[in-house]
């Protein structure tokens, strides 16, 4: 996290958290949601505003974390704004020498790999859990193919539970 995130921590230690405004989707984009994305919906029906500004995203993606019940979130300086997941918390992409690197730019190491009753791939890392970019899917199948990765299979509905996350802490709070 950011020294600057740290001090405003300190010096503002009481800010409420921000629910519904920010969404991260399948394809490791992070969006706005204003009063209108989310009076249209959940965040899998209206998605918001998809963010461009390459400082910004880089902010998020430095201080993105979760707490102990498995609401992501990223800590805007004293304010932490918990994320709506389109799938999982993080977004891997596979790079041309076979390392994986998460949707923030970390590089992280496989511990397994999980298949749904969908054929969406996921990795888990010691970093966590997350879905395989769509774009890397081929390269993961030469991967599969060969015998390096053996996907084990696991229902959707499984995957929050046993892997320690929250789609919807908005939803889990009972928050509209």
């Amino acid at each position: 996290m950011d020294d600057l995130v740290h001090q405003a921590m300190a010096k503002w230690p009481n800010v409420p958290d921000c629910y519904g405004w920010l969404g991260l989707d399948a394809r490791g984009d992070w969006y706005m949601r204003d009063d209108q994305a989310q009076a249209l919906g959940s965040f899998t029906q209206s998605k918001g505003s998809r963010l461009a500004h390459e400082k910004l995203i880089a902010f998020i993606g430095r201080n993105y974390e979760s707490d102990k019940q498995g609401h992501w979130f990223f800590q805007n300086g004293p304010q932490r704004v918990y994320v709506e997941l389109e799938a999982t918390p993080w977004v891997w992409r596979l790079q041309p020498d076979g390392s994986i690197q998460s949707h923030t730019g970390a590089i992280a190491r496989m511990q397994r790999c999980i298949v749904d009753e969908h054929g969406r791939l996921y990795l888990d890392t010691e970093q966590g859990f997350g879905l395989v970019h769509t774009q890397d899917v081929l390269q993961a199948a030469d991967l599969i193919e060969s015998g390096l990765w053996v996907p084990q299979e696991v229902p959707a509905s499984e995957l929050p539970m046993r892997f320690g996350y929250v789609r919807s802490p908005q939803q889990a709070n009972g928050l509209k």
